[in-house]
């Protein structure tokens, strides 16, 4: 069984990113991955949802800050999946402070966590979490995972577990176009919200930097992508605010390494 809904801690040009149409080593043929009707609905609309305070190793703050962003994703989502004529499931969260099994799983190294059978994502509010979170990381956490909800309720999610490969290569690179699509449909919802966020550019750049910084390329299991790839797709994400720039499922193999 593939693990899938992991998140590792969270500008390269947009020029990078610019023709997803190449052929890739392992292409994708299958149109519920590649021509899903998530792409189809345009740009997702604009809203307000403003930061709750927060403050370092406060689990109650945090919680009620991952609340209100997690509130302001079913909302906006919803309501971009009625006007793409999808049916919608509202997400579940959870929050734990020590590690536990999840979804049948050891919980790993994630901060993070989706299951899909649960339609449920589980935060991991522990002191490396919390030392430091008055950044975007927080943010951008519910929403990454949020983004392995649509996946489920698109059903790419089944389509890429039920996808052959031949080998652990392929297997690996499936599973970055998972992650980074979803890391990219953050950068969508980030994108729509921009405006009513108290936030300047700098705090952007900073969270991208921190996405560089984030990559498996020195690990030995490479299914989650390179850093300067993570923060690619979130920045693509979130300069067009449309699930139509995060079909990573028609992108060349060299955009999802």
């Amino acid at each position: 069984m593939r693990i899938t809904g992991l998140i590792c801690g969270v500008v390269l040009s947009l020029a990078l990113l610019g023709n997803t149409a190449h052929a890739t080593t392992y292409p994708i043929r299958d149109r519920v991955l590649t021509a899903n009707k998530l792409y189809s609905a345009g740009e997702l609309q604009a809203s307000r949802c403003t930061e709750r305070k927060v403050k370092p190793n406060d689990v109650a703050l945090a919680k009620s800050y991952l609340t209100k962003v997690f509130n302001c994703l079913n909302t906006s989502w919803g309501a971009y999946f009625k006007r793409a004529g999808l049916p919608f499931s509202p997400a579940a969260i959870g929050f734990i402070t020590k590690k536990k099994r999840f979804c049948g799983e050891a919980w790993g190294g994630a901060a993070g966590k989706y299951c899909p059978a649960e339609r449920r994502f589980v935060i991991l509010l522990d002191k490396d979490l919390l030392a430091d979170p008055s950044d975007l990381f927080l943010f951008g956490l519910a929403a990454h995972e949020y983004g392995h909800h649509l996946q489920n309720i698109t059903g790419i999610d089944r389509a890429y577990e039920e996808h052959p490969y031949s080998g652990k290569n392929e297997l690996n690179e499936q599973s970055r176009r998972g992650e980074l699509q979803a890391e990219c449909l953050a950068g969508v919802f980030i994108g729509s919200v921009w405006d009513s966020l108290d936030r300047t550019e700098e705090d952007w750049e900073y969270m991208l930097d921190v996405q560089r910084e984030s990559g498996d390329e020195h690990t030995k299991v490479r299914d989650h992508g390179k850093g300067r790839n993570i923060a690619a797709w979130l920045n693509r994400g979130f300069e067009a605010v449309s699930p139509a720039a995060c079909n990573t499922w028609a992108a060349s193999s060299a955009k999802v390494s």
